[in-house]
């Protein structure tokens, strides 16, 4: 008994092995939970692309926006664990906070890989709305609870979080209207229709410098070299107020460590890369790679009671 078991397991790690050196064989398909136009779809397109030189193999961007991305985390989850199917995604323990029931289980059904980029929202406003500062966003809003719309990526998302938290600190209430990413989101916000946002900036900075919506402010106590020109919240009245954006790489689960690390490997390998961190400078986000897979987990399981915390204190959640 024990004789057969020691073969097979022998047979198993030869195979994980084979498959960790021949991978990639075909193409990679990386999904993202967001429409085209936002931070995610930038970060996942410009990543797909290093890693595609990296293996010599095309990896596709798959956009399965809806449900702040839990559509596309569903659809990786129940993926073949094999590196073949790979997700961006904000914090997990986002949705496992916001939602009452999932269509998967992020501890149990998703691996961590690495994380790819931080960065702090903008708060911008609708070209036709009278205010020119933080601070008299704030007394408008104010006098007029409710009345202003707030356009986000999705509910759950982290400008949806970003937007909750604000009303929070700042004792002022929205109207939240939910888009299915931050392209459609921002045009919303061009076209009047939704009349404040807090954006990730790669959605919104070209629609900044050509002066079609207006910026106040960043979620960070202070300015950012990244984004330079806007203030930030703490330095234009509402301290104790700062919202990050961050996303990172995850598989099915029981894909084989050889896999991952080979996952693993080139996206660090691309992320290092003077050219791409210029390249997610430019649009505000800090190239922030994991140490391992491992240390990875440990940021997030680290995170995940802050954020429970966050969307507990927010008010906000999806039955």
């Amino acid at each position: 008994m024990m004789r057969r078991f020691a073969v097979f397991l022998a047979a198993l790690l030869t195979s994980a092995s084979v498959a960790a050196q021949t991978f990639p064989s075909r193409p990679v398909k990386l999904v993202v939970g967001f429409a085209p136009g936002g931070s995610g779809d930038f970060l996942t397109r410009l990543i797909a692309e290093e890693m595609s030189k990296d293996f010599g193999i095309a990896v596709i961007t798959e956009n399965r926006a809806g449900a702040a991305g839990t559509l596309a985390a569903a659809a990786v989850a129940k993926a073949p664990a094999d590196g073949y199917t790979v997700l961006n995604a904000a914090p997990l323990a986002i949705n496992d906070a916001l939602y009452k029931t999932l269509p998967y289980d992020s501890d149990k059904e998703l691996t961590p890989v690495t994380n790819v980029a931080d960065g702090p929202h903008i708060i911008a406003v609708d070209n036709a709305l009278p205010v020119k500062n933080l601070k008299e966003l704030i007394a408008y809003a104010k006098e007029r609870p409710g009345k202003l719309f707030m356009a986000d990526a999705g509910s759950g998302s982290s400008t949806h979080l970003a937007g909750v938290q604000f009303m929070s600190v700042a004792g002022v209430r929205f109207t939240t209207v939910h888009y299915k990413g931050g392209g459609p989101a921002v045009q919303s916000l061009i076209a009047g229709d939704t009349q404040v946002m807090f954006a990730t900036m790669p959605s919104i900075i070209g629609f900044i410098r050509s002066g079609r919506v207006r910026a106040l402010a960043i979620t960070a106590p202070g300015a950012s070299p990244a984004i330079p020109g806007i203030p930030g919240a703490a330095e234009v009245g509402l301290p104790g107020y700062e919202s990050n954006s961050s996303f990172g790489l995850y598989v099915p689960a029981g894909t084989p460590a050889p896999v991952v690390k080979r996952l693993y490997d080139a996206a660090v390998k691309a992320l290092s890369k003077p050219e791409v961190k210029e390249k997610i400078a430019s649009q505000g986000y800090a190239s922030a790679p994991s140490a391992s897979p491992q240390a990875f987990q440990a940021k997030l399981r680290a995170e995940a009671p802050i954020w429970e915390r966050v969307v507990r204190e927010s008010g906000a959640r999806v039955d």
